[in-house]
């Protein structure tokens, strides 16, 4: 969702540890601890702007020309519930039955007629007042405007790699980048042309290795041969 699969740089050159990542990524069926090199080939989808104290000023943004809805997140795959079959009970036919039957719905027309003939003369006030109610109790349903043609990015933003012909720099705003011909993404160094003026600026913050997260054990030691391997290929 926020990285991408590239085996070359955004200037064009083949990176040599993203393809070795690759590389060692597809041999992970014989030992997984492998599966961690892919991570070597991703490159992150973000833009991040930074002044000279590599600080990511609020006031930075960036123009995307297209609706927001084409490069959003997708949406998270819902599990599937499983459904509960119900227990039906087995009915039971005899004579008995039939006739109780035919004696509760003789019972419950005749029942049915009395009420209809005291009902007829208030009916049609009830009704009203009920839809009358009906309306009150409604919410006001929100209509959903158009969706807007472009959109403002701040700092930061997701922006894929097929998201980046449509983003372009405001060169008007008080933070604009060093290299006009920079591309939208990764890291932007900005330049700012009211730097006497005070700065909105959120710090950038560092990760540590404090042993606090849980991370997972490390592999057994084990001795390789190629007989291991000629093994794993004849299975």
């Amino acid at each position: 969702r926020n990285v991408t699969l590239s085996l070359s740089s955004r200037a064009g050159f083949t990176k040599a540890s993203a393809v070795v990542g690759v590389a060692l990524w597809a041999q992970h069926w014989y030992w997984y601890p492998l599966q961690h090199m892919l991570g070597l080939s991703f490159s992150p989808t973000a833009l991040i702007g930074l002044n000279k104290d590599f600080k990511m000023p609020t006031q930075f943004t960036a123009q995307c020309a297209t609706k927001p809805s084409k490069f959003a997140y997708p949406k998270m795959t819902e599990a599937k519930k499983e459904e509960k079959k119900e227990r039906v009970e087995t009915v039971k036919l005899s004579t008995t039955a039939k006739a109780q039957a035919r004696a509760a719905k003789k019972e419950k027309d005749e029942k049915k007629a009395e009420d209809a003939m005291d009902a007829d003369d208030g009916s049609e006030e009830k009704k009203a007042e009920g839809d009358e109610e009906k309306k009150e109790d409604e919410p006001e349903k929100k209509k959903k405007g158009p969706e807007p043609s472009s959109f403002k990015l701040s700092n930061p933003s997701r922006v894929t790699p097929e998201q980046e012909q449509y983003v372009s720099f405001d060169m008007n705003q008080r933070y604009t980048p060093i290299n006009p011909r920079s591309k939208p993404a990764g890291i932007v160094i900005l330049m700012d042309k009211t730097p006497d003026e005070p700065e909105d600026v959120t710090a950038v913050e560092v990760p540590t290795n404090d042993g606090n997260e849980d991370e997972a054990d490390a592999p057994e030691p084990f001795e390789w041969s190629p007989a291991m391997q000629q093994a794993g290929s004849s299975a």
